[in-house]
Order: structure tokens, then C-alpha cells, then sequence
């Protein structure tokens, strides 16, 4: 035991082990054996030695400093907050019973070009990871690199798809090249700032791939291959710490399978080695939401029960996924994921506390820790206290005794015999009792209040002499360089740098065409279609709706007939296998003439255009404002234009708490802050319920300064800027505020 004492906590461990002695009535002799132990160890590491000794494990938990750890973890993924944000919500999260940050890398990010690196801003993973170590937690840093995370292209840069023989994420060597090559970039970056626990830092876990399990079966034995290639890979490169794979029966030794999902105690009976062990990375604290959908609500009841009957399985590590799930900023958000991210995490997106799920899961944290020793050194027993009731012991001569009453039976309360002793255990629930007696917590009863999260209005932008508004020119088909006897695959144009593409043509009826409409198919996300330079109509799809097809009137000249689609994304797919093959915008277009006749454009020529010009100038930059002529607006001509961009200064609301744009009376599009994209909104696509996904879009307050800051809204459906408002964001138990917010 003396072996496992490090150096900066000897003398708190001398007084608990001497107090031990004592209480236990050990015989001199053997005291002063022990304190020379004592002695011993505490000259060893006086002589300098401040380096951690690394990680190892067994199959009953990690081992760090020599020492066993049932640890606690939280998801915090730094680009989806702010630097300024960072120290605050690790603070929050320490002290919500938190002992590890869990991160992925994100690949496309960090390597935007081919061999051009971005560590800056929100990007500085080295920041980030010293901010933690200086708060005392460790990280687990989930390098991937292909990540999924509902992050745009699940983090794999965009331009791997072009570079030649490229299949990902199989046996494919132009592909693990690049992979080997970004892992090993940041592993060595890592080790140069000294931050694995080999080297004394805080880095106690490293992941390759992500829930590869998942698309496996697509590459047949190439599958297998890339497994044990990518595990033999991350070995190679010594971090001289455990590497994971998540959702992956098979990894291959050394490296850890561990499971994912919202019931890992219930799911994931063990790891495939006895030596290895049990641990979930992924307890999903609520679920991600898409646009069109409402947010996905689990209580903290819920998922007390599963952590807790995790632990009480032999697991030794939870991970919460997400802890704070905080902003996709600009366009990182993945096929029709909405803005905010994991909002309903015990840490909200603003990085509030969301009660009662915050503070009954550090109580939880609490207990269970209080009885960390018999759980990592006793032997564990289970008893039957009924059909649906189980007691999970733990019991040790030296360490004491904790025990996990557990009622399965959802629909009834239950009461047992454990130890001659009567519990009533709610339905569904557990029950930890301290030295197996004391009822010291139950998942099913929540003792923190629950809070009520409101938004303040502090400015409308209701005054129209102070917008500014700029409406894009729709292309027609002489003016565009690139032409095809074919509709385009739109992402090999785009190649992700917008969400937009054009694709125009011209035709002239042969015959006249009486009451016609025209008919789309994209496998694109939005399409909006102009024909004359005049709007006819929009369509989209959905997460579960893959292909848009519209079919409105329209109306056309004898003449030369102006044809311009705009093609849009809302997002880059995060995962699936052969991603790389996955193609996007226009199948077919046709034109109908009142059923009797239809003419076939699909294969008529195309002209295109990448982007939008106000993208192009980069509109949304101070020092581009004056590339395109501005119009003043007035009540009657600013609302309801669709692909226009709208600009207003507005200051800095007091204070320092969170601050969002209410942007429900507008329809889709992108917003920019002094320059800086908050993300795409898109309030006009409604939920079953009739209201948008999110309304409320976080403006973080390091964006902002204190007077003068630029909105900038792209609009490209028609909405009403005069509608938007500038809300402060807080929690409170009282009523209050204007506005409540889930």
C-alpha cells in the first residue's frame, strides 16, 4: 500500500493510515514497521521526483500514481465554447463531482488545408488541456481522428476526399498515411508540452476511431484489417498511457473496448479481456437534436440509475456525454444539426447550471466516491432481494462494505430485507447505503430544486432606419464560366468552403406550354428555385428525409426562359461508411405543361456559381462593408427579401452573463458578430409542435465589446429583421423574467 503514496499527499496519507492503526489496535511493533515504510517512501519522493509514474490498469479499474481510480468524467468540447468560457466551466464542473474532461480532436479544424495547422482561438487544444491541469481534473483526449460528434464530415477535413485512391476508414493506405500522420502530429504535440501523465501532465486516456463497430461490416475484411492496423498504430506511437475504442467488441490488446449509450450498465455485461477495465464513455445526458425536431428530455433520475448500476457492475469509469455541450459556431454543425449542442447537459449551452440534473448528479458522485474503497478493493457479491431486485455488495475486512439496492420493477415501489433491515426502493431506482446500512442516496429521489432558465429582452432591432439591407443578384445562365451538359454533383464544386450552389440554364418553349410548373429532385438539403430572376418557390429535406422534391407553378415567357436553382446544405453528413462517396444537389429538374407535356432540363446545359456574392467579398468583415451597395431600409421594404443580407450596430448589454439573439421572426440563414459566424439558424422549420428547434442563438460574450459591435444577418428565405431582439440569458427559481426558455 505505502508504494501508492505520492509525494504531494504523504502527510495527509500518514495521519489517515496512522488514525487506521490506531482505531484497529495494531501492536507497536507493527506500527513502527509501517511508519518506516512511511519514512522510506517519503524520502523517495523528496528527492525531486515530480513526473507521475504514467497509467496502467487491470481488470478492475485504471491505475494512476500507482493508486486504483473510480473516476467521474464530463464532455466538454473546446471549439464549441470560447477560450474566456473555458476556466468557468471547468470550475463548474470540478466542482459538480467531475475528476476527468473528455475531448475529441477535430481534425478538420485544426487541419483545414493539406498541411496547414490552425492551434489558434478556439482551436488551442494545448490551452484548453493546461486550463484543466491547472484546475486539477485529468483529460481523456479522444483523438479519433474521424470523431462523427455530430460535427460537420464527423471532423475528417474536407479535402481528403480528393486526393487519389482515397476510401476512409478501412485498410486503405492513402488514408491511414493521413491518419497516422494528424495522430502522430498530436500526440507529439502533446509530449512537447509535457501533458501526458507519463510525463506528469494530465492526459490519463487517449481514443483511436470512434463507434467504428457501427460501419465495420461495410468493408467485409478490410474492416478487420484497419481495426487492428489503427490499435497497433496508436500503440506504436508510446503516449505511455491506455488507449480506447469505443463501441468496439474486438479491440485489439492493449487497447480498451468501452461502450457508449444511455444504458451501458444494462448493455455491456464486460470488456473482452478479464485484465481489462469496465468503462463507459458515453452516458448520454440528453441526445442531439436536428431541426424539426424537439429536444430530447432525460431526467437526472434516469441517468442516476444507469451511472449507478454501472458502478455497481464493476464499471469504474462514466463519462458524461454531453457535460457541457456548448455552440456549433459557424458552419461545424453536421447534416441538419441544430446550433446549440447538447443544451439540455447538466452544464446548458451558455454553460448554466440546468437543475436538478446538475446538482443530483454530483450527489450522486458524492456517495458513491464516500465508498470508493470497498468498491475498488472488496469483493463483490449479489444477492436476490426479489424477481426485479437485486443488492450489488462490496465488501472488504480493511476497506468496509457498501451496497447498491436495486429495483428493476418500473411500475411499483419495493420494499426488501437486506441485512436485517427494510428499504423501500421507488420504482425503478437504487439505493447506495453507506457501510452497507445507511440509505446515504437514491437515484430516484431528487433533493435540488429544479430551475427555470428565462431570456430578457434588453434591445429589439425594431427601428428601420437603422438596418441596412443588401440583396443578392440572382445569376443567370450567360453569366456563370463553368458549363455542362449535366447537373453537377454539388460538394465537388463547393468543396465545403459555402453551403451554396447555382445551377442555372435557359430554355425556350417549343410549343406553347399552358398553366407550367416546374419539378426538382436533390439530394441536397434546400433548394430554392427562381425562374425569370423571380422566386417560385423552396423545399427541403430532413434528417430522415433524404431526397427534397418540389413541384410548384410557375410562369414563363415565350421567350428565352431564365432558370436558376440554389442548391444548399445544411451540413456535411458525420458519418456512415464510404462517406466519401456520398453526393449531394440537383437529379433532375423538369418542366410540366398541365400534364400533357414535359421537357427533361436534367440533361439540358447547366451554367454554376459556388457561393453567394456577399460570401465571396466576405460581406460579413468590417473592412468589406463597402464592396456592395447598401440600401437604407424603411418599414415597408426591409422585411420578407429573400437572399439579402441585413447589417445594424447595436452595444454590449451590462453585465457579464450570457447573452443570445431571438431570431423568431426570421427564417433560415447564418448570423455574424463583429465578424464572427454564431452559426446557422433556421427558425421557419417547425417541429411537430408547431415551434422552431431554437430560437434563442448565444452571442458569447467575448464577441462582444461594450458599444459598436456589427450584426450581420444572411437571410435567405424572407423573414422580418425588425422582429429580432438581443436577450440576456439566466436561471432563477422565481417568474421573473419576460420570456421562459426550456
Amino acid at each position: 500500500m505505502c508504494v501508492y503514496i505520492s509525494h504531494t499527499h504523504t502527510h495527509t496519507h500518514i495521519r489517515t493510515l496512522l488514525s487506521s492503526v490506531r482505531e484497529r489496535k495494531m501492536e507497536l511493533g507493527r506500527v513502527l514497521g509501517f511508519c518506516l515504510i512511511l519514512l522510506g517512501t517519503i524520502l523517495v519522493f523528496s528527492g525531486g521526483a515530480t513526473a507521475a509514474k504514467g497509467v496502467t490498469y487491470d481488470g478492475r479499474s485504471l491505475i494512476i500514481d500507482g493508486q486504483r481510480k473510480l473516476l467521474f468524467s464530463g464532455s466538454i468540447h473546446y471549439p464549441r465554447s470560447t477560450p474566456e468560457m473555458w476556466p468557468s466551466l471547468i470550475k463548474k464542473t470540478k466542482e459538480g463531482g467531475i475528476d476527468v474532461i473528455q475531448t475529441y480532436v477535430f481534425w478538420n479544424l485544426h487541419e483545414p488545408k493539406f498541411g496547414q495547422y490552425d492551434f489558434s482561438g478556439r482551436n488551442d487544444l494545448v490551452k484548453f488541456i493546461k486550463e484543466i491541469r491547472s484546475q486539477g481534473l485529468y483529460v481523456c483526449l479522444r483523438i479519433g481522428p474521424f470523431i462523427e460528434a455530430e460535427w460537420n464530415y464527423g471532423g475528417l477535413p474536407f479535402w481528403l476526399r480528393d486526393v487519389p485512391g482515397m476510401v476512409y476508414r478501412t485498410d486503405n493506405e492513402p488514408f491511414k498515411f493521413h491518419m497516422q500522420k494528424f495522430t502522430t502530429k498530436i500526440v507529439n504535440l502533446m509530449k512537447s508540452e509535457g501533458l501526458y501523465a507519463s510525463q506528469g501532465g494530465p492526459i490519463i486516456l487517449s481514443q483511436i476511431e470512434n463507434e467504428y463497430k457501427n460501419v465495420e461490416a461495410a468493408f467485409h475484411e478490410k474492416g478487420e484489417a484497419y481495426v487492428k492496423w489503427a490499435a497497433q498504430m496508436a500503440v506504436g506511437i508510446k503516449t505511455g498511457v491506455p488507449w480506447i475504442m469505443c463501441k468496439q467488441p474486438d479491440a485489439p490488446d492493449p487497447v480498451i473496448n468501452t461502450c457508449n449509450g444511455m444504458t451501458c450498465g444494462e448493455t455491456f455485461p464486460r470488456p473482452n479481456s478479464p485484465n481489462k477495465p469496465k468503462m463507459w464513455t458515453e452516458d448520454w445526458t440528453s441526445f442531439f437534436q436536428v431541426y424539426g425536431a424537439e429536444p430530447y428530455i432525460r431526467s437526472a433520475e434516469d441517468i442516476a440509475f444507469h451511472a449507478a448500476l454501472f458502478i455497481a457492475k464493476n464499471g469504474s469509469y462514466v463519462n458524461y456525454y454531453m457535460y457541457h455541450g456548448g455552440t456549433n459556431f459557424g458552419r461545424t454543425s453536421s447534416s441538419y444539426f441544430v446550433t446549440g449542442y447538447y443544451d439540455q447537459a447538466p452544464l446548458d449551452e451558455y454553460g448554466l447550471l440546468r437543475q436538478p440534473k446538475y446538482g443530483h448528479l454530483k450527489e450522486l458522485h458524492a456517495a458513491i466516491k464516500a465508498s470508493a474503497n470497498p468498491l475498488l478493493q472488496g469483493k463483490q457479491t449479489i444477492l436476490s432481494l426479489g424477481p426485479l431486485q437485486q443488492a450489488y455488495v462490496f465488501e472488504d475486512a480493511r476497506s468496509g462494505c457498501v451496497a447498491f439496492l436495486v429495483n428493476n420493477d418500473a411500475a411499483k415501489v419495493s420494499q426488501v430485507q437486506f441485512r436485517n433491515n427494510a428499504y423501500s426502493l421507488s420504482p425503478k431506482s437504487i439505493g447506495i447505503l453507506q457501510n452497507c446500512k445507511n440509505l446515504i442516496y437514491q437515484t430516484a429521489k431528487v433533493n435540488v430544486p429544479k430551475n427555470v432558465r428565462f431570456t430578457t429582452p434588453v434591445q429589439v432591432f425594431n427601428v428601420p432606419d437603422k438596418w441596412e439591407v443588401f440583396r443578392e443578384t440572382i445569376p443567370a445562365f450567360t453569366g456563370t464560366a463553368l458549363k455542362t451538359n449535366a447537373l453537377l454533383e454539388h460538394t465537388n464544386l463547393t468543396k465545403d468552403k459555402t453551403d451554396y450552389l447555382w445551377y442555372t440554364s435557359s430554355f425556350k418553349p417549343d410549343s406553347p406550354c399552358s398553366n407550367p410548373s416546374i419539378y426538382i429532385e436533390s439530394s441536397g438539403h434546400v433548394v430554392h428555385v427562381y425562374v425569370n430572376s423571380a422566386l417560385a418557390g423552396s423545399g427541403h429535406g430532413s434528417r430522415d428525409i433524404r431526397v427534397v422534391k418540389l413541384q410548384v407553378p410557375v410562369s414563363l415567357t415565350n421567350g428565352q426562359n431564365s432558370i436558376s436553382i440554389l442548391s444548399g446544405m445544411v451540413g456535411l453528413p458525420d458519418s456512415g461508411a464510404y462517406m466519401e462517396r456520398k453526393s449531394y444537389g440537383l437529379t433532375k429538374v423538369q418542366i410540366s405543361c398541365g400534364g400533357t407535356k414535359t421537357i427533361d432540363l436534367s440533361r439540358s446545359q447547366w451554367g454554376y456559381s459556388v457561393g453567394l456574392l456577399g460570401e465571396k467579398v466576405r460581406l460579413h468583415q468590417w473592412k468589406n462593408l463597402n464592396r456592395v451597395k447598401w440600401s437604407m431600409s424603411n418599414a415597408g421594404l426591409i422585411n420578407n427579401h429573400p437572399l439579402a443580407w441585413y447589417k445594424t450596430m447595436f452595444d454590449g448589454p451590462s453585465g457579464d452573463g450570457p447573452v443570445g439573439l431571438n431570431m423568431s421572426s426570421m427564417g433560415k440563414g447564418e448570423i455574424w458578430v463583429n465578424g464572427v459566424s454564431i452559426g446557422r439558424y433556421w427558425v421557419s422549420f417547425l417541429t411537430p409542435a408547431g415551434r422552431p428547434s431554437q430560437s434563442i442563438y448565444h452571442i458569447p460574450r467575448s464577441f462582444l465589446k461594450p458599444s459598436g459591435n456589427l450584426l450581420m444577418v444572411l437571410e435567405e428565405e424572407g423573414g422580418d429583421p425588425l422582429g429580432i431582439s438581443l436577450n440576456t440569458i439566466s436561471v432563477t427559481g422565481s417568474n421573473r423574467a419576460q420570456s421562459q426558455l426550456s
